[in-house]
């Protein structure tokens, strides 16, 4: 209990601090913060629009691309894969999470954007007439590629955890399915996913976390913009974490004012996201008992 009070204690103390340092610039701002595209705090003419969508886009696109990868990663190695492959992979799995954010960033600039430019004109030749598809594609520093990147980032933890929580099926519910003459994937399909339905959501909002707060990556990919494009393959775009970076160190008192504001807004964000996802897994309370 003590230990829950002071993560709590700490977490209302973060809070307190961001609304403290984030007033100045609320209360001087002479646009709608929710609303403007534009972040220009030293001329009070700043929102986090184009923040907030940048932010949102990039992290829906990894989501979207590593979670079911991740899942059939999770699946062969629990119950595919022959022993010692399995332990190997999963080796793998682990350190691939431990590799520094600004390798993924560098890697991302130097080599992915390079060899994604041709995929992302395919996209934009077949499905351009899709808005989110549009636009006309002249470079890789997309939200795209930053969605890919953050992707890749993502997947070792959330195929980490989904493992685990596979390999924690009760091994009578999968007999049970055998023995009733179900195959390999339907066993699968009706023992090893139900019950671990809760354990893919926590790790799928672990990897959002990630996405969300991810920083140097996403700086070094995209090229800065404070604009909503409904194109995901459209060059320019920012998002909450890069923006900090890039500009707290060169900005005046009131414009980092509106950095901590805006680091506000992605705290809460961030906090709406994990209680959203506590809610969905306490409605699959009848799986909590499965292994007694």
């Amino acid at each position: 209990m003590g230990a829950g009070i002071f993560v709590l204690v700490v977490m209302a103390a973060i809070g307190t601090f961001l609304l403290i340092r984030a007033i100045p610039s609320l209360t001087s701002n002479e646009s709608n913060v929710l609303t403007t595209q534009n972040f220009d705090p030293d001329n009070n003419d700043w929102g986090i629009a184009a923040l907030a969508y940048g932010t949102l886009v990039s992290s829906i696109i990894a989501l979207i691309l590593a979670v079911p990868v991740a899942i059939g990663i999770a699946l062969f190695i629990s119950h595919y894969a022959p022993r010692r492959l399995a332990v190997i992979l999963a080796y793998v799995v682990d350190l691939l999470a431990a590799v520094p954010s600004v390798i993924f960033g560098l890697w991302g600039l130097r080599f992915l954007s390079e060899h994604i430019l041709p995929i992302e004109r395919w996209i934009n030749d077949w499905f351009g007439w899709i808005p989110v598809f549009g636009g006309s594609v002249n470079s890789a520093s997309s939200l795209f590629t930053a969605g890919v990147v953050l992707a890749i980032m993502i997947l070792p933890i959330i195929a980490a955890v989904c493992r685990e929580v596979f390999l924690q099926v009760p091994r009578a519910h999968e007999e049970a399915a055998l023995a009733l003459g179900a195959t390999r994937w339907e066993m699968i399909r009706t023992a090893v996913l139900p019950f671990g339905r809760p354990g893919i959501i926590s790790a799928t909002m672990l990897g959002l976390g990630r996405a969300l707060g991810e920083t140097i990556a996403i700086a070094l990919i995209l090229s800065p913009s404070y604009a909503i494009n409904a194109s995901v393959l459209e060059i320019g775009g920012s998002t909450f974490a890069a923006n900090i970076a890039l500009r707290f160190g060169e900005i005046a008192e009131t414009g980092r004012s509106a950095l901590i504001a805006s680091g506000l807004v992605l705290f809460l964000i961030t906090l709406l996201v994990n209680m959203g996802a506590r809610a969905v897994i306490a409605r699959r309370k009848e799986f909590s008992g499965a292994s007694a």
